[in-house]
């Protein structure tokens, strides 16, 4: 069984990928601004950090504090999965808050770079080593009102793309978008003005529709393909594709 680290752990996405791992016996370190659902405790086998991860010093502080050392001494396999992510600042550029445009970057990017690199120093004694970064279709077009978002959910692919011509010892890293899904973040789609974010009702018209992929569905078929021996042959993927 692996040790798993999966970023934004209590909600959506990444809480649907807990519950998963944890049922299938793997040990999984939980780090999010909040905690699972007790439901989802399986005998010790879950770790959970609160951790801000829009904020660079208490990200330093935490990777800093060789928890991960801790979590990874005695693991075979190791994988990070790297989902946390703010959709805001949400509106035309010209009109965005400074501090949530830092916070986004921090949060989508560089806090998912900072935990790579630390997971792979700290891990390198391990067999098998997976890093997975949760990316978007808006890495790969554009969206009005989006400009950050798109812009940090493309910065994981292309640093995907750019650790995988490292060749670290067996490492396989892929960043994968999900596809849309009915999460919280979906709900805060639906709320912004059509003025901050202008393709609106295309995602009010797939909630309408019943379009939107469950959290667990999407959880079920991306576990199926991290752990498959197809994982990291190519370092942007589209879990649609599969």
């Amino acid at each position: 069984m692996a040790h798993v680290i999966v970023t934004g752990h209590s909600r959506g996405l990444g809480a649907a990928l807990t519950r998963l791992l944890l049922a299938k016996g793997h040990q999984v370190l939980g780090v999010s601004r909040g905690r699972l659902d007790a439901t989802a405790m399986i005998s010790g086998a879950l770790e959970e950090v609160q951790l801000d991860l829009g904020a660079s010093d208490a990200v330093e502080r935490f990777l800093n504090s060789r928890h991960l050392h801790r979590f990874l001494r005695s693991a075979t396999d190791a994988v990070l999965i790297n989902n946390a992510a703010l959709l805001g600042p949400v509106g035309q550029t010209g009109q965005l808050p400074s501090l949530e445009i830092f916070q986004a970057v921090t949060a989508n990017v560089a806090s998912a770079i900072a935990l790579t690199n630390a997971v792979l120093a700290e891990s390198q004694h391990c067999r098998d080593r997976r890093v997975v970064h949760i990316s978007s279709g808006a890495a790969r077009s554009p969206y009005s009102g989006w400009t950050v978002y798109c812009a940090t959910k493309a910065g994981l692919d292309h640093h995907a793309r750019s650790v995988a011509t490292e060749n670290h010892t067996g490492l396989r890293v892929e960043s994968l978008a999900p596809g849309i899904m009915d999460t919280d973040m979906q709900a805060q789609v639906r709320s912004t003005s059509v003025d901050q974010f202008p393709m609106r009702p295309k995602f009010e018209k797939l909630k309408h529709e019943g379009a939107l992929a469950s959290p667990i569905s999407v959880a079920g078929r991306l576990m199926t393909h991290l752990f498959s021996d197809r994982f990291g042959q190519d370092c942007c993927t589209d879990l649609r594709q599969f």
